[in-house]
């Protein structure tokens, strides 16, 4: 898409995003399943990929010339899925299926079943390695189009990524941009006291990336970080976003306990009241 956004623009944008959240809240509220602290952690920068980014086709998910995204951290699959929805992938009505037998919304992404959906994730740190794999595909079939990864700041944890981003460095994709949700949180709790990952942006260097950083709920922050990646040429890029797991809903935010909590009847309401449930 365009390089240059409004501001009316990214104002919309930002509107999208807290219809994203409300339709995460609500998907797992009434799933009893589900992880919403991550997945509202990562609504920002999906939002900003698939409405300020990504050329992309809702009525055509199989386009070949499509950009393709890849959420590695699978568990945050109620992000894609409001998006997908919001972009016109399948009717929003369609988010209340949910976690539900035989709907096409499985817990973890699957690329079988979802429209718009590139891969089937949920595994930890394997997403890199798919968008890889579709990254070299477009330079060997010499496809316009770039590859975005969305990786959770604990599954640096997992050797694959390091493989991954070692062989995408050695092979110079420069459309493959990847992103990290760096809420600083994971299952076990923060990620400097399970397996410190620090100084991230310096590995990251060090395993020959671009490197950029980011607030991760600032749309225009992140617009402009993902422009300067793909103007990169050479080299992969990858953007660490700073974010807050559980962000929108005060008493989600920063709370590991909210990895994969349903949140109770009260506390939906109040979060739904939050997220601003009955405004457009």
């Amino acid at each position: 898409m365009d390089e240059t956004i409004s501001k009316e623009k990214i104002v919309e944008m930002d509107e999208i995003a807290r219809k994203v959240r409300r339709h995460i809240i609500q998907m797992i509220y009434e799933a009893g399943s589900g992880h919403p602290g991550g997945s509202l952690s990562a609504a920002d920068v999906i939002v900003s990929l698939y409405f300020g980014m990504m050329n992309h086709k809702p009525e055509d998910p199989k386009w070949p010339d499509r950009d393709r995204f890849v959420l590695s951290k699978g568990h945050a699959a109620p992000a894609l899925y409001g998006c997908l929805a919001e972009s016109g992938y399948f009717p929003i009505e369609e988010l209340k299926t949910f976690r539900r037998i035989g709907s096409r919304l499985q817990g973890h992404p699957d690329m079988r079943k979802t429209p718009g959906v590139e891969a089937s994730t949920g595994s930890e740190g394997q997403g890199l390695s798919m968008g890889l794999g579709m990254a070299l595909a477009g330079k060997l079939d010499r496809k316009p189009y770039t590859v975005y990864v969305m990786v959770g700041d604990g599954e640096n944890d997992c050797g694959q990524i390091w493989e991954a981003a070692m062989a995408a460095s050695f092979f110079k994709t420069d459309n493959l941009i990847a992103i990290i949700d760096r809420n600083m949180l994971q299952l076990d709790g923060p990620t400097h006291k399970v397996m410190s990952i620090e100084p991230l942006a310096d590995k990251w260097r060090a395993f020959g990336w671009n490197v950029l950083e980011a607030n991760g709920h600032n749309i225009g922050e992140l617009l402009d970080a993902l422009n300067k990646a793909k103007q990169t040429k050479g080299m992969p890029s990858i953007i660490i976003a700073h974010t807050i797991k559980g962000k929108g809903v005060s008493f989600m935010e920063g709370a590991v306990g909210f990895h994969g909590k349903v949140p109770s009847e009260e506390q939906y309401k109040k979060a739904m009241i939050e997220l601003g449930e009955g405004t457009a």
